[in-house]
């Protein structure tokens, strides 16, 4: 039984050889008489033919059916010149079956692996196992084991060790929502699954360790979407006595050596760096896309001369006018122009304003409800300072500093693409440094940590944190591909009296860190070197690279929308008895139960 090749790596150099192939029947033809069936593994397809001479196999050969498990064995000949399929590698041979056995007979498959029709995403995660020999799936799943082998090896070959971090661990607060595990031997007592191994890495480099890599399972409880899902993966790197410029000059070493192995594609040695605020005045977003221009830009001291009231009163309250030139936008119909303005309300916009220019208008003039407001002079100067032509739109949004980044970020993304204005064949990596370290909470006007309380402020800005720790900046960094954030990480705080400041600007006191921290803070007494790392998003990076449109694409067994595992039916009812051994109840149930959760017995020790 045990197999030669793989049908896919079958060659026209092993012609003239016996050998046997093992795998899943593709298809079936029979060409009066002489049977051929494609037969299928995770390399691709070997064309097999079965002859009537050769009896009972030829009668197997026949009763064969898609999704049938086979093996066969036999000559691998060249296929006759009219017979050469040049869509597959395998294409210019064949096996002569000479002896064949049926190992299991499927049933009608929900849908083919081969096949060109459409399936609902439900009905390929319900059959996963039936999807993933698609070969876009089996492609994926190889290919992503292919980057973390790389991953690994690249790491070694810098002095990492690949140490594996808890599971189960203490709750802290990091910024998402947790999943949390109650302990049996502890009643009461809960367990929370990773966010990160954040604060075990930083442990690590404490215990001299020095350089930390893991492949990483994360867990958050959160909103989901295309690319996000609540367990994901991360390459986790730590690093002692770094500052940022070596963190990212190693991160940016091991991109270009995936892009260069797996891709083909040579990256420039150094990724731009762009500062945050840089990237959210020119494109709205931390994550800029820089694929394409169209980038925003602030008219406030024009506009604030203008008649147009929004415009003043936006000016005079202290708010900004920004606005983005739409090349070509003029010959967006009135409709089109509401359906942006409904867009950015649902941003935060209290409404959009827009200028065409030339086109009805007429030539080097400004047309639209506003253009009226506009002196000719005002409409110049707005003009030039858009970078605006004749046949272009303006779109203008006059509110608070935020809302205008936000609201202009969003559709900024939006018309590039409904335009056609990336190219899509770019790899644009930028890394976005010297993030705000603090952001004031909108609902309890408290100060948070923008990234996480471990977070080292620049050293410049270290004597403004008690003063102005909203000018306070982080030694943080993403990763940014194609507008899409693909990692991760900051210089951490080393030094215990600097994370004391922060817990005590963050309203968190000693008693709580203690609680909360205490291994971390302990650590930090007896001796904590300078360090840093970065996560990066693996599922994230591989689906770019693939060019694949969600996650779910480079997952083996990804969740819905709604975190729900359709091939297990996981979230599932547990018995009674098993919430009575962690000493919980399900309380607070409709009448009818919620998702089939069995409600506990009463007396459990709830």
């Amino acid at each position: 039984m045990k197999r030669d090749s793989y049908c896919g790596q079958v060659t026209r150099e092993q012609i003239g050889k016996n050998m046997t192939l093992c795998g899943w029947v593709a298809s079936y033809r029979d060409h009066g008489g002489v049977v051929f069936v494609d037969v299928r593994d995770r390399t691709g397809i070997c064309q097999v033919v079965f002859r009537p001479e050769t009896g009972e196999v030829y009668d197997l050969g026949r009763g064969l059916r898609n999704e049938d498990v086979v093996i066969v064995s036999g000559e691998l000949v060249k296929r006759q010149e009219g017979a050469i399929n040049p869509r597959i590698s395998t294409g210019e041979v064949e096996l002569i079956a000479a002896r064949a056995t049926l190992c299991n007979k499927a049933d009608p498959v929900p849908f083919l692996p081969g096949g060109h029709e459409t399936v609902s995403e439900d009905i390929r995660l319900k059959h996963r196992y039936v999807d993933l020999r698609r070969r876009p799936m089996t492609e994926a799943l190889m290919f992503r084991h292919r980057v973390t082998k790389l991953m690994r090896d690249y790491c070694d070959e810098h002095g990492f060790l690949e140490i594996e971090t808890p599971i189960l661990y203490k709750s802290t607060p990091e910024g998402a929502r947790e999943f949390l595990v109650p302990s049996r031997l502890s009643p009461g007592d809960f367990y929370a699954l990773p966010q990160s191994p954040q604060l075990f890495k930083q442990v690590l480099m404490v215990a001299g360790m020095d350089r930390y890599m893991q492949i990483a399972r994360c867990f958050r409880d959160e909103a989901l979407r295309s690319d996000r899902q609540p367990e994901f993966t991360q390459l986790d790197l730590e690093m002692s006595f770094v500052d940022r410029e070596d963190v990212i000059g190693l991160v940016t070493g091991l991109i270009r050596r995936l892009w260069h192995e797996l891709l083909h594609v040579d990256l420039p040695e150094a990724f731009p760096l762009m500062s945050w605020r840089e990237a959210m005045d020119r494109f709205g977003v931390d994550k800029p896309d820089t694929r394409f221009a169209m980038e925003l830009c602030d008219v406030s001291a024009i506009a604030g001369q203008s008649e147009f009231g929004v415009f003043k009163d936006a000016v005079a309250a202290g708010g900004c006018v920004k606005t983005i030139c739409v090349p070509g936008g003029a010959t967006l119909s009135r409709k089109q122009i509401d359906e942006l303005t409904v867009e950015a309300k649902q941003f935060g916009a209290r409404g959009l304003a827009w200028i065409k220019l030339g086109g009805d208008a007429g030539a080097g003039q400004m047309g639209g409800p506003i253009a009226k407001f506009l002196s000719p002079a005002i409409q110049q100067q707005l003009r030039h300072a858009a970078g605006g032509a004749d046949g272009d739109l303006l779109l203008a949004v006059a509110d608070k500093q935020e809302v205008g980044w936000r609201v202009l970020g969003e559709l900024r993304l939006k018309l590039g693409h409904q335009l056609n204005l990336i190219n899509d064949n770019l790899w644009n990596f930028l890394w976005v440094i010297d993030f705000p370290g603090f952001e004031r909470d909108e609902a309890t006007g408290k100060i948070a940590a923008r990234h996480h309380p471990f977070t080292a402020p620049l050293d410049e800005d270290l004597p403004r944190l008690e003063s102005d720790p909203l000018a306070v900046r982080a030694k943080a960094y993403d990763l940014v591909l194609n507008g899409v954030e693909i990692g991760g990480g900051s210089i951490r705080i080393h030094q215990r009296e600097v994370q004391s400041r922060i817990f005590s600007l963050l309203g968190i006191s000693q008693a709580d860190a203690e609680k909360k921290f205490a291994f971390l803070l302990d650590a930090l007494r007896f001796g904590a070197p300078p360090h840093g790392g970065i996560a990066l998003g693996m599922d994230r990076l591989i689906m770019l690279m693939l060019r694949r449109q969600s996650i779910r694409e480079v997952i083996a067994f990804p969740k819905t929308q709604s975190g729900t595992d359709l091939m297990t039916q996981a979230p599932s009812p547990v018995e009674a008895s098993q919430l009575s051994d962690l000493h919980l109840a399900v309380v607070g149930l409709p009448a009818s139960g919620a998702a089939g959760i069995k409600p506990s017995v009463p007396g459990s020790g709830a």
